[in-house]
């Protein structure tokens, strides 16, 4: 039986290891908390998880939680005028259901899961040293911690890699008490221009059904102010910027309170994408998989949809390597054949930090008279390379609202 160690215990790390187990593989997954330890702590992210992404977990039998968990059915986009009102908006249902769970909520039952079906769970920091030792037990090391010290040890990328430093102050608080969208419950997306994005999606939550509000501010800007803020405080924060920017969100959010304590995050980082293969003071080799190896800004909400992606293509490329070694040049393999599609999400994520260019504006004023459009943009979100054959370059963007506004 091949021996697979993984570090790092998130929605990609667990998803492989779960994965690997159903196929005969001997799986050992490294925690640096246990399942109670992240059931307690601070929230890590908003997870939005689109139709693919929720497929591969139904294919391993990991949704766990059907109709307790909130569905987000569509998605809606609002352009501030920056006079109180909206430039534009549009709103469209997506193709499949998506979802938002507290990572909170999945990872303890995943890995309970996980120790279920025969894998190995140890729950320890890993440093250098245990780098070491498990990659001399294993046939193949997997590194899915996305911080920290290991993660260090992937060369970033400069060629995928266009920017050294955050593109965005990010802010989030899990809320009960937001009244809910006029039209469908789902995701809503609003564009501050020049300042940075407001973002609200239905969610489950530790304690059941709740919201998340999530800010995104340039750097330096009226919507960066949140680092050391306590959650209290960075809730009414959030307030007072929404009646400033947004009022018609500020107008749901009236009688919102927070999930918990511990239901606050807010930070920054610099969108990097790394080299897929690290290798260790002994000459041993590790691949790195999902945050490791493409961290993207979460203005698009790829963050776990890519974790579930990259878990889904390694866990096929392991099973179509058969007994061969895995030396470099199958590392290399898994991650060429992940980046093939996930260059798609970075490359339109890391364009979305930017300033709308004028055939993008073009396309979101089509998308608000046309609910075709709207729909094409909306339903992207779920598989970004689509985006390159009408939205990211203008000749193509300037044929396809010709055909279609015909």
């Amino acid at each position: 039986m091949r021996k697979i160690t993984i570090v790092g215990a998130g929605q990609a790390g667990l998803q492989l290891g779960i994965g690997l187990i159903d196929h005969g593989y001997d799986v050992t997954i490294v925690s640096n908390r246990t399942g109670d330890q992240i059931r307690e702590g601070r929230v890590m992210s908003s997870q939005a998880m689109f139709g693919t992404a929720l497929a591969h977990e139904r294919n391993l039998g990991l949704d766990f939680w059907g109709d307790a968990c909130p569905s987000i059915a569509g998605l809606g986009v609002s352009i501030a005028n920056g006079q109180g009102g909206r430039a534009l908006s549009f709103a469209a249902r997506l193709d499949a259901t998506a979802h938002s769970i507290d990572q909170r909520v999945k990872m303890p039952l995943w890995m309970g899961e996980f120790a279920r079906r025969g894998g190995r769970l140890e729950i320890h920091e890993a440093g250098l040293a245990d780098l070491e030792r498990y990659a001399a037990e294993s046939d193949l090391m997997i590194v899915a911690a996305g911080k920290g010290e290991i993660a260090g040890l992937f060369e970033r990328d400069a060629e995928r890699s266009p920017y050294d430093a955050p593109q965005r102050a990010l802010a989030l608080a899990y809320v009960t008490g937001m009244a809910p969208l006029p039209d469908r419950p789902g995701v809503s997306f609003n564009v501050i221009p020049g300042l940075g994005e407001y973002f609200t999606m239905p969610s489950l939550t530790t304690s059941g059904p709740c919201d998340i509000m999530f800010f995104e501010g340039v750097p330096g800007g009226p919507l960066d102010g949140f680092d050391g803020l306590a959650p209290d405080a960075q809730l009414a924060k959030f307030q007072e910027l929404l009646r400033a920017y947004v009022p018609w969100e500020a107008e749901r959010c009236t009688d919102v309170a927070l999930t918990d304590w511990n239901g606050t995050l807010a930070g920054r980082f610099a969108p990097t994408v790394r080299k897929p293969v690290a290798t260790l003071p002994s000459g041993a080799r590790v691949l790195g998989l999902a945050d490791v190896v493409v961290l993207n800004d979460p203005i698009t909400g790829q963050g776990s949809n890519n974790a579930s992606k990259c878990a889904a293509s390694y866990l096929a490329t392991i099973l179509d390597h058969g007994e061969r070694p895995y030396d470099a040049a199958f590392m290399e393999l898994a991650f060429g054949r992940f980046w093939d599609n996930a260059q798609s999400a970075t490359a339109w994520t890391n364009a979305m930090l930017g300033a709308p260019p004028q055939h993008v504006l073009e396309l979101f004023a089509a998308a608000s008279a046309n609910s075709r459009i709207a729909a094409r943009f909306v339903n992207g979100f779920d598989d970004p390379r689509d985006f390159f054959h009408w939205f990211m370059d203008p000749a193509a963007a300037k044929n396809y609202l010709a055909k279609v506004t015909a």
